[in-house]
């Protein structure tokens, strides 16, 4: 069990205070999510000023470039800034008394061990700046060294999805890889058929309810049972043609004999 706080963990009653710390995609989906919230926000920390600015404005926040110049008095800090980073910035932060959380799936929670209360705040979605999301579906997975710190991330993270739910390290690694494959690898596979299409005169837009399609039957089935295509019927003459357009000794080609060789092992 964690010590006592110096705030309550009940949002209805109380003023919660968060500071963000980071300024990029996720920061910002966060700190517009609490601010909707009734959240107050009074700083917002990015290295570049002028992102601090930005993002700040957007929320009623102060921004900082210097995490000396970090409140010592708010309940709960949001480190959202890369990976690598996350080591050195809690390394500069002064040795607040509130909960700090970092907002990644593959780093453990005890790079934040300095601090006497903190824990793990990951929203599990593909973030852009640009791009308007619907926080309340997006899945909240929490982590914390101790039941009041637990509580007060929930009660947190209650305020802004209706997907909060606690995951250890190990589930989060799992589920940070799924997504690779299931988000990076297959935008990835997108940008190599918009490419493909553009080499012929044609659009990707063309592609839309194939895609459309697709997600939804892997949705609503299991995903191995929606697998379809030459590899999966073993069609050896239309993967070899594919295979004649594709230049030997490319990404693409590459990519195309590993995938259909992965589908017809399974």
């Amino acid at each position: 069990m964690d010590g006592k706080y110096p705030f309550t963990i009940l949002l209805n009653d109380y003023f919660m205070t968060i500071v963000i710390i980071g300024s990029g995609n996720v920061a910002t989906h966060l700190a517009l999510a609490l601010a909707r919230a009734e959240i107050y926000i009074p700083q917002v920390f990015s290295r570049n000023i002028l992102h601090a600015k930005q993002l700040a404005s957007r929320v009623g926040a102060e921004p900082i470039d210097n995490l000396k110049d970090l409140s010592l008095d708010a309940d709960l800090y949001l480190i959202s800034v890369a990976d690598a980073s996350i080591e050195e910035v809690v390394q500069k932060m002064p040795l607040v008394k509130g909960v700090v959380a970092h907002t990644a799936a593959s780093v453990g929670m005890s790079v934040l061990s300095r601090f006497s209360h903190f824990g793990v705040f990951y929203p599990f979605q593909t973030f852009t700046k640009e791009k308007t999301l619907n926080f309340k579906e997006i899945p909240l997975l929490l982590e914390a060294n101790g039941d009041n710190t637990l509580k007060l991330l929930k009660s947190v993270g209650d305020s802004i999805s209706d997907k909060v739910q606690e995951s250890n390290e190990s589930k989060r690694m799992a589920l940070h890889l799924a997504a690779v494959f299931a988000c990076n690898f297959v935008n990835h596979l997108y940008t190599l058929a918009d490419e493909l299409l553009a080499d012929s005169g044609l659009k990707f837009e063309i592609l839309a309810p194939l895609i459309r399609e697709t997600t939804e039957k892997a949705l609503s089935m299991h995903p191995k049972l929606a697998q379809t295509g030459p590899a999966h019927r073993a069609d050896t003459n239309v993967m070899a043609s594919h295979l004649k357009s594709l230049k030997e000794g490319t990404v693409e080609y590459k990519i195309y004999q590993l995938l259909s060789q992965s589908i017809m092992e399974r």
